[in-house]
C-alpha cells in the first residue's frame, strides 16, 4: 500500500475532488500546531527574559542587612539601630558550616547624584563597594581587562579599584587603557587594576556597571567605617537550601546583637533561591497551560479530520463495497483510509510547524537587528525537541483520526454497499 502508486493517485484524487473541504480541514490542523508553536516560542521568550535577571548572581544566595528593631528586648527599646561588625564575619564562618561563600560588604554611593569619583577634569556619581574577593563568586561579573580584588589587596589594605564599564566610559577616553591609572574616590587615590562588565542586560545591569569595587579592609580604613559591616552576601553549600543558611545566620546574628528572636523585621533579607524557585514554578505552570491549550486546539483540528474522513467513507460506500467484492481485504481498506488521514494531518501539520518556527525565528532576528531591549521578553525560540514532539503528536493524532472512519469502512458489507444509492 505504501508504495502503491495507484493508491496514492486515488488519495490525491479524493482530496482534490472537494478542494474547499480539504483546505478547511487541513487549515484546522495547520492552525492548531501553528498556534501551539507560537505560544511555546513566546513562553520561552518570557522565560528567558525573567531568568536573565538571575544570570548575574548565584541562585543559592541570600543577602542580609539590618533594620531598626520593632520589639523591645533585654532592656533595649523599640527602634534601636544596630550594625554588623567584623566579629560577625568570624562567627558566621565558624558556626555555620553550610555556608559556601561569605561576602561582607560596605557601601556608599552617588545614587543621589552626588559626585564622588574624579579623574582630572572628569567626574561622576558612582556606587563605591568595599568587598571581599569571594563576592565575585556570589555576584557573577565579567572581567573585561585586568583582575578583581584578591586576598593580598585585603591583607595589605591596598588602594586598588576595579571599575565598571560605565565608569570607564565616563572617566577615560575611548582608546585609553585604564589599568594602572589612578582615580580619586572621596578624596582618596586608588589605582585601577581591573574593568568589569555585567553578566546580564537591562537597567539593573547598566546600574551595576556604574560601580567601583575596592578591598573591604581598605574601605573600612580609608572611609572611617571602623569595624562596621553594612550587609552580608552568602551562598549555601551544594544540596543545602539557601533558606536553611538564611535561618541559621539570622538566628546567630540576632543572638549576637541582642535582637528578639520574634522580631521578624529587624533583619532585611533577600533570598535569591526562593525567588528563583518561584519563577521556575511559575513558568512550569505557564508551560503546562500552553501545552494544554495548544494540544486541545490541535485535537479540535484532528477531530475535524476524523469527521471529514467519516463523510468520505459515506460518500465512497459503493466504491468500498465493489473493492471488497473483488478481493480487497479489510486491512487494505483500513490502510487506505488511515493513510489519507495521516497524509492530511501530516502535510498540514508540517506546514504549520514550518510557519510557526519561521515566525518565531523572524521575530527573534528582528528584535536583535533593531537592538530592541525588552527586559521581560528575550530570545524567543523553539526547541528542536519541542518541534519533533509536536510533529509526533500530530502523526499519532492522524492515525487515531483515521481509525474510527477506517473501522466504519471495513464494517461495510459488500452486497449492501453495492445496492447503496
Amino acid at each position: 500500500m505504501i508504495f502503491d502508486r495507484d493508491s496514492w493517485q486515488e488519495i490525491a484524487h479524493t482530496l482534490k475532488k472537494n478542494k474547499l473541504r480539504s483546505f478547511l480541514t487541513a487549515f484546522g490542523v495547520f492552525w492548531g500546531i501553528f498556534l501551539l508553536l507560537i505560544m511555546v516560542g513566546a513562553g520561552t521568550g518570557l522565560q528567558n527574559g525573567a531568568m536573565d535577571n538571575f544570570s548575574d548572581r548565584a541562585t543559592n544566595s541570600v543577602y542580609i542587612w539590618t533594620r531598626p528593631t520593632t520589639i523591645p528586648y533585654k532592656g533595649f527599646p523599640i527602634g534601636r539601630r544596630f550594625y554588623f561588625n567584623n566579629d560577625d564575619i568570624k562567627a558566621l564562618r565558624q558556626n555555620i558550616p553550610e555556608i559556601l561563600h561569605l561576602g561582607p560588604r560596605n557601601q556608599m554611593g552617588g545614587h543621589r547624584g552626588v559626585t564622588n569619583v574624579t579623574r582630572g577634569l572628569k567626574d561622576g556619581a558612582f556606587s563605591i563597594n568595599g568587598d571581599y574577593p569571594e563576592y565575585r563568586l556570589i555576584q557573577l561579573l565579567q572581567i573585561k581587562t585586568g583582575r578583581f580584588i584578591n586576598h593580598l589587596d585585603m591583607r595589605d589594605r591596598r588602594k586598588v579599584a576595579v571599575i565598571g564599564t560605565r565608569v570607564r566610559e565616563v572617566l577615560f577616553e575611548k582608546e585609553e587603557n585604564p589599568i594602572g591609572e589612578h582615580i580619586l574616590v572621596k578624596g582618596v587615590y586608588f589605582k585601577v587594576v581591573g574593568v568589569f562588565a555585567a553578566n546580564s542586560e537591562g537597567d539593573e545591569a547598566e546600574e551595576e556597571t556604574q560601580t567601583v569595587f575596592i578591598p573591604f579592609t581598605t574601605f573600612q580604613h580609608a572611609f572611617n567605617f571602623g569595624q562596621r559591616v553594612s550587609w552580608f552576601s552568602i551562598t549555601s553549600q551544594p544540596d543545602v537550601p539557601a533558606s536553611v543558611v538564611e535561618k541559621r545566620a539570622i538566628a546567630l546574628l540576632a543572638k549576637r546583637h541582642q535582637v528578639s528572636p520574634e522580631d521578624q523585621t529587624a533583619f532585611g533579607r533577600y533570598n535569591v533561591e526562593k525567588e528563583y524557585r518561584k519563577m521556575v514554578n511559575l513558568f512550569k505552570g505557564i508551560n503546562i497551560l500552553i501545552w494544554f491549550v495548544g494540544t486541545f486546539t490541535l485535537i479540535a483540528g484532528v477531530i475535524g479530520v476524523s469527521n471529514i474522513m467519516l463523510i468520505i467513507v459515506k460518500e465512497r460506500t459503493r466504491e468500498i463495497g465493489i473493492r471488497r467484492a473483488i478481493g480487497a481485504t479489510p486491512l487494505n481498506i483500513l490502510t487506505q483510509i488511515m493513510t489519507e488521514s495521516v497524509l492530511l494531518t501530516a502535510v498540514s501539520g508540517y506546514m504549520g510547524l514550518v510557519a510557526g518556527v519561521g515566525i518565531i525565528e523572524l521575530l527573534s532576528r528582528a528584535l536583535t537587528a533593531a537592538g530592541t531591549r525588552i527586559e521581560t521578553f528575550k530570545n524567543p525560540e523553539i526547541d528542536l525537541r519541542v518541534a519533533i514532539m509536536a510533529l509526533s503528536i500530530l502523526v499519532i493524532c492522524g492515525v487515531l483520526a483515521g481509525l474510527i472512519p477506517g473501522k466504519k469502512a471495513i464494517s461495510i458489507k459488500p452486497v449492501e454497499a453495492i445496492r447503496d444509492d
